[in-house]
């Protein structure tokens, strides 16, 4: 287990830097100069003389491969540089709308937890019921629409008719749970058709047959199959954890939720490199990390991995 762990630590930095690279060619191949947007968006005429002197001042002027050292130099310390709009330093303003998007992300997560649950075990308990092709075809109904119009539909019935919640911002507890719906629907079917299809298929194999023989209770066989089933689940909330806080820019921007989304909207109108370029490189970070942190969840709930690394080992 600590070898394992180990190794994909190992195998993290490579990855890191290779995405880091990527990030920085990537933004830096747009066609307008940097120094050249830095000047229009402080609304300074952008002549020879000035685009020269904001070239120098950003460090523009330095060879490629020095450019991109200072800059992942500087992320490796924590400073992604400032930016073009206000010169506010890009890790202050991360600092302050990424707790938000976090937040608006973990009551996502739990919604998707406890509906998906809920909704896949049950649907697997009464299979091929009325109740289990309903329920199937509402959550299905509801991933189909588009976030956008998801959350304005939401936002129509429950802030603007039923006056239950607040249209946008950060108001208190119930802002968040409009965003956070609109957020999770996407999710919902993806992890009920999961947990269905795999206790489903659990339920026909031969273990469970020898614990009904034996007399177990319903709520026993239960929760042998719902655990037997449970590691693709875990493997796909790993991956989908970063896709929760990436996809959180369209319903940021919706319910003008003040977080990392927004910013970097923002950021993308204002061709604010810098802070593009460390919303992409937080976003490949988190996907990383989320991956390796499932993998070890999944050896440490499943004896048959680890035995298999074991064996690769």
């Amino acid at each position: 287990m600590i070898r394992f762990i180990a190794k994909r630590l190992l195998l993290l930095i490579p990855m890191l830097f290779a995405v880091s690279f990527l990030t920085f060619v990537l933004v830096n191949l747009g066609g307008s100069d940097p120094a050249e947007v830095a000047l229009r968006v402080n609304e300074i005429t952008p002549t020879e003389e000035a685009v020269a002197s904001m070239r120098e001042q950003l460090g523009l002027d330095q060879p490629f491969l020095r450019q991109y050292g200072d800059w992942m130099l500087g992320c490796l310390h924590g400073d992604f540089g400032n930016s073009y709009v206000d010169n506010e330093p890009v890790a202050a303003a991360v600092a302050r709308t990424l707790p938000n998007t976090l937040r608006l992300a973990g009551v996502s997560l739990a919604v998707i937890l406890v509906f998906s649950v809920t909704a896949g075990v049950l649907c697997a308990k009464y299979e091929d019921s009325v109740g289990d092709r309903l329920v199937r075809a509402f959550i299905f109904l509801g991933t189909a629409m588009p976030a956008f119009w998801a959350g304005l539909l939401l936002m129509w019935l429950f802030a603007v008719k039923l006056a239950l919640f607040p249209t946008s911002g950060m108001e208190g507890a119930s802002s968040v749970v409009l965003p956070a719906v609109t957020l999770s629907l996407g999710y919902l079917s993806t992890y009920t058709r999961l947990i269905r299809g795999n206790m489903c298929r659990n339920s026909r194999e031969s273990y469970v047959v020898y614990l009904r023989a034996r007399g177990m209770r319903e709520r026993t066989v239960m929760r042998h199959i719902f655990k037997n089933s449970i590691q693709t689940s875990l493997t796909a909330l790993g991956m989908s954890i970063p896709k929760l806080i990436a996809g959180t820019v369209v319903v940021e921007n919706i319910f003008a939720w003040p977080g990392i989304g927004r910013l970097c909207v923002t950021a993308i109108f204002n061709r604010d490199y810098p802070v593009i370029q460390a919303y992409v490189l937080l976003m490949a970070v988190l996907f990383v990390v989320c991956n390796t942190l499932v993998d070890a969840v999944c050896m440490v709930l499943d004896p048959r991995i680890r035995r298999e690394q074991e064996a690769q080992g």
